[in-house]
């Protein structure tokens, strides 16, 4: 899977990096015909604590799958995300499987 990594406000170092996109490629066990993903991560100057944004948009050949978190570090909230996407996409799956 090719991952596409976009940072707004900061520059993503390569540990958050490496370290998100092990987590993306756990997604392609669940289902291995995931084209791409893109990642956008952004950090606010808010006086939230819960300033650190992740979005990632994940590309399938019949859909696109995107989920939005928040949280006070991006791998908290990277952990969040994936549990989100490992759910939407255990839906599409079974609505792809179920429709063949």
């Amino acid at each position: 899977m090719v991952i596409d990594f976009q940072s707004t406000n900061f520059k993503a170092d390569i540990k958050l990096r490496e370290f998100i996109g092990s987590k993306l490629q756990k997604m392609e066990k669940l289902y291995n015909r995931v084209l791409y993903a893109t990642v956008y991560l952004k950090v606010n100057k808010a006086s939230n604590k819960q300033n650190k944004f992740i979005e990632i948009k994940l590309n399938l050949p019949e859909t696109q799958i995107f989920v939005s978190e928040s949280d006070q570090t991006f791998e908290t909230a990277t952990d969040k995300a994936i549990s989100s996407l490992s759910n939407q996409l255990a839906k599409v799956k079974a609505r792809i499987t179920g429709s063949l």
